[in-house]
């Protein structure tokens, strides 16, 4: 067994998971921050303030937490916070372009982790804006396929992507993008409000509603030595304590995926 209970094993799972969890945790309270910053502390006044509430919600952020975010981003007490968003931008196994959102309170702490993570896992820093250009900045709504009925002794409803074309047609979405247990809605940056309020208008819920990066065209991985070292890397790079959002526009055969996990 080379030394390595099953204990162990779940252990080492866990503690994973749970330092994942508590960084999406940081995450989310850095957005409100951000968001309560830019557009005031009022969410019924700020859209992108009212998203992040709610993707935290969703993601089990105690409202505790939540007001004293709210709170220090409106510069209220004397913990008050200003966070600096940073684009960096680099190229993986492949040649896969790589897109690096970073939310900090310190800028060369955060280029010093940034770059180490790269460097030391295979990758290469991009000059400034060639890897940006491969990417769109769209609006992003999230959707769960099955919605619970608002009457428990109902049948759950299932959301087709006719569906959600019909809720949203008039805030002009540009795609509706399969992605198995959820749908994405597509739309441009300055649409995302409308379209996140039609779902709410047509009684479903969403998931997030987001501004995100979403490539011009994939980029071909077609080893497993490849694929391997490009998510050593994002890996790596994710797990870097400023890092927001990591974007990139590989594609990888099924086969390859299959022959990883397994």
């Amino acid at each position: 067994m080379a030394g390595h209970s099953k204990w162990a094993t779940t252990k080492h799972k866990k503690a994973a998971l749970d330092a994942k969890r508590g960084k999406l945790f940081a995450n989310l309270i850095k957005k409100i921050e951000v968001a309560a910053r830019m557009g005031g502390g009022d969410p019924g006044g700020n859209p992108t303030l009212y998203d992040a509430i709610q993707k935290a919600k969703k993601n089990s952020v105690p409202n505790d937490n939540i007001d004293r975010a709210v709170k220090r981003g409106s510069g209220e007490g004397a913990d008050a916070v200003a966070y600096d968003e940073i684009t960096y931008e680099a190229y993986g196994a492949a040649g896969v372009a790589i897109l690096i959102q970073v939310l900090t309170d310190n800028r060369n702490r955060s280029a010093s982790d940034v770059k180490v993570a790269i460097t030391r896992n295979g990758g290469t820093v991009a000059d400034m804006g060639s890897v940006a250009r491969v990417f769109d900045r769209k609006g992003v709504v999230e959707v769960k396929k099955t919605q619970p009925a608002a009457d428990k002794k109902a049948a759950d409803r299932v959301v087709t992507e006719d569906d959600l074309l019909e809720a949203t047609l008039d805030a002009e979405p540009e795609d509706i993008v399969d992605e198995g247990d959820v749908f994405k809605i597509v739309c441009d940056p300055t649409n995302l409000v409308a379209v996140r309020k039609a779902v709410q208008d047509a009684g479903l819920d969403y998931e997030s509603a987001d501004l995100e990066f979403r490539p011009q065209f994939e980029q071909a991985v077609d080893s497993k030595e490849a694929a391997e070292k490009l998510f050593k890397l994002l890996d790596a790079i994710e797990d870097v304590d400023d890092v927001e959002a990591v974007y990139s526009n590989e594609d990888v055969p099924d086969e390859i995926l299959e022959s990883l996990d397994a």
